[in-house]
């Protein structure tokens, strides 16, 4: 049996290993990918460190990597839509016996110099897209874009704020601006993050320990404050100060997770004011993706400065150090098998 290389996470001991395992053989319905880019996720750094923990995995161990482009290398049973060596992006999960699973969590992804997947839960990946940036779409782009379109329901010419200018931030910001948002409020603690920020479209980036932070939304919404605020960072002191700046009727989406709860200082002012808190997770696949993977294609959107490093599959624990202690302040560093 042909044998392949994979970064595989023992879940019980949170110990990430190299190792050869099987190739798998795609079954009815499925087809398997030579992978050539794969993302690396903070995500991925919370399962190894135990903040998050898989729902639905059968065993003990999991291969990672829930951004994945490659090329089809095989097709099972009954799958006649693909063919051997066309380019292709995984969706970064599928459904499994009405059960949405996620990919590099629930079921083997994509850290791997092969991966399986149905052969409904991919999209083609135009030729002009290098395979880095097409990897990167499924969760690092288009989670934000399900939460701005979505979710959160931005229109032309809304004020918007986002916390936390990370990997899925930084992307909000630039969809915030190729939706027509305005102003695009970023908020982060980092000024490498802040200055990203500003690069990639904001109108204003703010320190979150700003005193005069309120008054600086206030001013630059005209003193009504944000009618969208994203919390891209999963911390508690970031909710409650988004939800200081929301405008009347005002939504909070949450997008990045948490165990800790999530309090509201003033119940009374909140319903007052119609204001609502959304929860996001994710994107709805199959129309987030082909959307994106046209407006890359036809020069509405650009992801090349988001790919901060590449790196041998052999090398994904020290990617995973690097995007862990943000060395160099990456977006998203990627494995290359």
């Amino acid at each position: 049996m042909d044998r392949m290389l994979a970064a595989r996470l023992h879940v019980p001991s949170r110990t990430l290993r190299l190792e050869e395992v099987p190739r798998p053989e795609p079954g009815p319905g499925e087809v398997l990918v030579k992978v050539e880019a794969a993302g690396v996720c903070l995500s991925d750094v919370h399962l190894i460190d135990g903040t998050l923990s898989p729902l639905l995995l059968r065993g003990d161990t999991v291969t990672l990597g829930h951004e994945v482009a490659g090329t089809i290398a095989g097709t099972g049973a009954g799958v006649t839509r693909w063919t051997t060596g066309e380019r292709v992006v995984l969706y970064a999960g599928e459904t499994r016996d009405g059960v949405t699973c996620t990919r590099g969590v629930d079921y083997d992804g994509g850290w791997a110099e092969y991966a399986l997947s149905s052969a409904d839960a991919l999209t083609p990946l135009p030729g002009t897209i290098p395979f880095e940036q097409g990897a990167i779409i499924p969760d690092a782009v288009s989670t934000p874009w399900g939460a701005i379109t979505v979710t959160g329901a931005v229109r032309p010419a809304e004020a918007v704020g986002v916390w936390g200018v990370g990997g899925l931030g930084v992307h909000a910001v630039q969809l915030l601006r190729a939706v027509g948002a305005y102003p695009v409020v970023a908020v982060d603690p980092n000024p490498v993050a802040r200055e990203r920020a500003l690069a990639a479209g904001a109108d204003l980036a703010l320190d979150a320990a700003d005193p005069e932070l309120r008054a600086r939304i206030r001013a630059a919404t005209g003193g009504a404050g944000v009618a969208a605020a994203f919390d891209f960072a999963g911390v508690p002191a970031v909710r409650e100060q988004a939800l200081s700046v929301l405008a009347p009727r005002g939504r909070l989406v949450l997008v990045g997770l948490t165990d800790k709860p999530l309090s509201v200082g003033d119940g009374t002012r909140f319903s007052y004011l119609q204001q609502r808190i959304l929860g996001h997770y994710g994107s709805d696949m199959p129309v987030a993706l082909p959307q994106l993977l046209r407006l890359v294609q036809g020069g509405r959107l650009d992801f090349s400065a988001s790919v901060s490093g590449v790196l041998p599959l052999a090398e994904a624990a020290r990617a995973v150090e690097m995007l862990e202690k943000k060395e160099g302040n990456p977006v998203r560093l990627i494995l290359r098998p």
